[in-house]
């Protein structure tokens, strides 16, 4: 597969929606590859996948960030550190 590599190139140089992609300053310098990509390598529309929402009806998930919460309470204290042991 054929590939063109651009090195060096000032993210204010870039076209408006990949700056906006980037947290980087306008004089930061980033590598630009382009290549192209087989069939398998394109991600599919989630909408399309059999599993997508199989989960819509639960409950007890419905506040995402609470469920998680409480799920990661028995590992990690109340700071954020990780639970030795």
């Amino acid at each position: 597969m054929n590939a063109v590599v651009f090195e060096h190139v000032p993210v204010a140089e870039l076209p408006e929606k990949w700056r906006a992609q980037l947290d980087k300053a306008g004089n930061a310098l980033v590598t630009v590859r382009i290549e192209e990509e087989s069939q398998d390598q394109v991600p599919k529309d989630f909408a399309d996948d059999p599993l997508f929402g199989m989960w819509r009806d639960r409950e007890d998930m419905a506040d995402v960030a609470g469920y998680m919460r409480k799920l990661r309470a028995s590992r990690f204290n109340d700071d954020g550190a990780q639970r030795e042991g």
